[in-house]
């Protein structure tokens, strides 16, 4: 029990540290992400060393590791998550794993996935929504031509939805996805118009850090530059420094706080027992 408290402790400083940046910066550091990981698989390593159960809490953690960084990879290029937040998703694969075995470390590592799909999402939309309505009229603006601009695409998704709804006379469930479907183009105009109206900042070149996304190309020179998911490295903000004065980036929400209260949520479960409950 003391060594749960003990990792749960640290996870939890940890975490609030990388809000606290991630608000501050718009981003989590290297050195915070990987120091969770030596901290974490430190004490795991000592606390085994002198535990009559052997070494098995320092393998689940070094499995927890491995889960979590195919996860954070997977999301990282799907472009689910940026840079920061993966490393961040890695560094607790080295915390979540509470128990010798290994099944029921999986099913806690299920529980914490869905958590965080779900408040992530619910956190996306609110931080969204605030954005769209303090940027009100800019937003409208382009949520009208993101409209017009993807109507070839909206027209038969929408007649495809009302299909599906009057299907739904025969059998309920064409009615629900037909409801869905409905939806969907609209969620997707939705954070286009979001993403082009609220996200994008002009910003001195001597402000950028490695990491940043560019919103287009930058011609330098000869060389452009290229907008990718990797952000910019060190040698091109080198390079754009010395050809621009402003460029135009792309923000993202922060979203280490939903890490957070997904955190917060795992523990209550767990202190409250509830875990015993869902499994």
């Amino acid at each position: 029990m003391i060594e749960m408290i003990f990792l749960f402790s640290l996870a939890l400083i940890w975490i609030v540290f990388a809000v606290v940046q991630d608000l501050r910066k718009r981003e989590v550091a290297n050195w915070l992400n990987f120091s969770l990981i030596v901290f974490a698989l430190g004490f795991r390593f000592f606390y085994s060393l002198f535990s009559l159960n052997g070494f098995g809490f320092f393998y689940q953690g070094l499995l927890g590791l491995l889960i979590f960084l195919l996860l954070g990879n997977l999301l990282y290029y799907s472009k689910v998550f940026a840079g920061g937040d993966a490393k961040l998703m890695i560094a607790l694969g080295t915390v979540l794993p509470f128990s010798q075995s290994f099944l029921t470390n999986l099913k806690f590592f299920s529980v914490f996935f869905i958590l965080f799909l779900f408040v992530g999402a619910a956190y996306s939309l609110a931080g969204s929504m605030v954005l769209s309505l303090r940027n009100f009229q800019k937003f409208k603006k382009e949520f009208s031509n993101q409209i017009k601009k993807n109507k070839k695409f909206i027209i038969p998704v929408l007649l495809s939805a009302i299909v599906l709804m009057a299907l739904g006379f025969l059998e309920i469930l064409f009615l629900f996805i037909g409801v869905l479907v409905f939806i969907l183009p609209y969620l997707y105009v939705y954070a286009k118009a979001v993403d082009e109206s609220c996200m994008i900042k002009k910003v001195k070149t001597s402000e950028l850090t490695e990491g940043d996304w560019l919103y287009k190309n930058v011609r330098v020179g000869r060389n452009i530059i290229k907008a990718s998911w990797d952000g910019l490295r060190k040698e091109d903000i080198s390079q754009l420094k010395k050809k621009h004065k402003f460029v135009l980036i792309r923000m993202g929400i922060p979203f280490s706080p939903a890490f957070l209260i997904s955190f917060l949520i795992l523990v209550y479960l767990w202190k409250t027992n509830l875990w015993g409950f869902l499994f």
